[in-house]
């Protein structure tokens, strides 16, 4: 309770704040190439349960039959795009996600149901990460690199279980505090 209450009103507070913030992200994917603002996916939330996640749209529309993952120099990413995603702003519209009850600030994040898929399958109890809600930001998130591996899943996952067992209010506060260094500090890095 103490934590959806935290998240809600967090989320609240963000929106409010970031406003100007969001609006300016919204005109640049407006104005960088035609199609919707927001980009929705479905994705598994808290039990597995299918919710849909919003980002705002950093690619170009387009048609793949399959997901696949964006690469470093992606020719499917646009000019807005890219500096959406290497700030994180492309991220910001998941704050409504928050304020909906489908996701917490902290937590493991949803992967696209292609990749859950593929590596549960792949790796015993990957989708033990959906016992509590997926979150904007998590502890793996923080603690390891961004890679796309069958290696890097591995490793990600003992993050995301180590959260799922020992959560709290004091570790979500820690996570979000590593969260805005990451950002404000490495978003040249990405």
């Amino acid at each position: 309770l103490m934590k959806s209450l935290m998240d809600r009103t967090l989320a609240v507070l963000g929106v409010i704040a970031l406003s100007p913030v969001l609006a300016s992200c919204a005109l640049a994917v407006k104005f960088s190439s035609p199609g919707p603002i927001l980009f929705k996916q479905k994705r598994h939330g808290w039990n597995g349960n299918i919710i849909e996640v919003l980002k705002f749209r950093s690619m170009k529309v387009h048609d793949d039959k399959q997901v696949k993952q964006a690469q470093k120099e992606d020719p499917r990413i646009t000019r807005a795009g890219r500096f959406l995603r290497r700030s994180s702003l492309d991220e910001l519209p998941q704050l409504f996600n928050v304020i909906k009850g489908d996701m917490a600030l902290v937590g493991p994040r949803p992967h696209a149901l292609a990749h859950n898929d593929y590596y549960s399958d792949k790796i015993i109890a990957y989708m033990a990460r959906h016992r509590i809600k997926p979150g904007i930001t998590g502890w793996s998130q923080v603690r390891y690199p961004y890679g796309a591996s069958d290696d890097d899943a591995r490793e990600k996952l003992q993050y995301d279980l180590y959260y799922v067992k020992n959560y709290s209010l004091f570790l979500d506060c820690l996570i979000m505090f590593q969260t805005a260094e990451v950002v404000i500090f490495c978003a040249g890095a990405r």
